[in-house]
């Protein structure tokens, strides 16, 4: 049988263009895929969970796992750290398990630098007065961390051309099934499968 490397799917977007609601429904759809929990030191919001959103740790927590070189990325973003630590990357490779990271433009940096194979999806929102009303929407942001998430909207859709690809999220049930897609075709690149050789060898005997 013809085998994939494991590869990580990192999705990137501006805040409210939502690729939180597109990695739940991702992982909903196929098994193969496991969510990266990402360390941050920022307070956990209600309904939030320890270990199941995000390890949530302190500012000296998280400089120490520096120190230790634990992390695989982080970056700071609106005042806070985030980031994701290699052992737990090791661990879903070691099930056979891609990996589907939820991170910004900076932590996609850091893992092409890495020795991952990496697949970089930016997603865009169909316009700026739709990502406007979508934060209104989600309603977890005070006005004046609206006011920043908005300041910063246009240096995070400046990094889309670093990406190998960009869908635009009009339709999330549509962008889900691009995504999908892409993900297929990244499982299926002859450079990914690893006995490819050896299964067309049968055929020559």
């Amino acid at each position: 049988m013809i085998k994939s490397n494991n590869f990580c799917i990192v999705l990137s977007s501006p805040s409210g263009a939502g690729k939180t609601s597109i990695s739940k429904k991702l992982l909903k759809i196929d098994n193969s895929i496991s969510l990266s929990i990402s360390c941050t030191t920022r307070p956990k919001r209600k309904g939030e969970i320890h270990k199941k959103d995000y390890f949530f740790l302190s500012n000296k927590q998280f400089s120490d796992l520096i120190k230790k070189n634990e992390f695989l990325e982080y970056a700071e973003v609106f005042g806070f750290k985030y980031g994701t630590l290699r052992k737990t990357i090791l661990t879903f490779f070691n099930k056979k398990k891609n990996v589907l990271f939820d991170i910004d433009w900076q932590g996609f940096q850091q893992l092409k630098q890495s020795n991952m194979e990496v697949v970089g999806i930016f997603i865009l929102p169909p316009s700026k007065k739709e990502l406007v009303n979508r934060l209104k929407t989600r309603g977890r942001d005070t006005k004046s961390e609206m006011k920043k998430r908005m300041n910063l909207v246009q240096n995070e859709i400046s990094h889309f051309p670093e990406y190998d690809y960009v869908v635009v999220n009009k339709d999330i049930n549509i962008c889900v099934k691009q995504i999908k897609n892409i993900i297929e075709s990244e499982r299926l690149k002859r450079s990914r499968l690893k006995n490819l050789t050896n299964f067309v060898d049968k055929f020559r005997n």
